[in-house]
């Protein structure tokens, strides 16, 4: 029984380490030191929610209807443009060193909501979780799903936390402000690199 408890556990995590738009964000508000714990916690809870509705047949039905897959598809790739912007905008202002007292910081509520956006407006996420998983998930016999799904969950927590929270051991290259500006012209390019896939798909 223990082998579909790790089955679940390393799936997940060769499907989430792959570099993506919630990946960037919560590596983002680790380096800063911004809210890194509400971040995680988000971004795991909304894994841990996609994950069980995959296993429970909802990826079978987000695959069963188009409607569905274009409202994920073109709301998610509104959202990574939009915030593709942002990042842009960011590394022409110029990066700022790793000073926390100079840069406009998130309130609680806008970063409750960026994570969740990254998490939940991001239809990469729903085909790793919802439906990868998810189909996966739900060839167990049905008494080991429980099993599949919690070692799905804990990959996801241990992923989102080593992330938030190892971004610190960066925090002396981000002194620097070009460092800053690299990594925001980078996030812009695959924000909107993951939205073209998405319209052009």
């Amino acid at each position: 029984m223990s082998h579909v408890y790790f089955n679940g556990f390393l799936l997940t995590l060769g499907l989430i380490m792959a570099i993506g738009a919630q990946n960037a964000h919560v590596l983002r508000q680790g380096l800063r030191g911004e809210h890194v714990l509400l971040t995680v916690c988000v971004s795991a809870l909304c894994d841990m929610l996609l994950i069980t509705l995959g296993i429970a047949g909802l990826g079978s039905l987000f695959v069963a209807s188009p409607d569905l897959m274009a409202a994920a598809r073109y709301g998610g790739a509104a959202f990574l443009l939009w915030y593709g912007a942002r990042a842009l905008r960011s590394a022409l202002r110029g990066g700022r060193a790793m000073d926390f007292a100079e840069h406009a910081r998130m309130s609680r509520g806008q970063a409750l909501l960026a994570a969740a956006g990254f998490s939940l407006l991001n239809p990469h996420a729903y085909l790793d979780t919802v439906v990868l998983l998810g189909s996966v998930g739900s060839q167990q016999a049905e008494d080991l799903r429980p099993l599949f799904a919690a070692g799905a969950i804990t990959a996801s927590v241990v992923w989102f936390v080593a992330l938030g929270y190892g971004a610190r051991l960066l925090v002396p290259l981000f002194a620097r402000p070009i460092a800053w500006r690299v990594l925001d012209a980078l996030v812009a390019l695959m924000l909107w690199a993951i939205a073209a896939s998405l319209l052009l798909a």
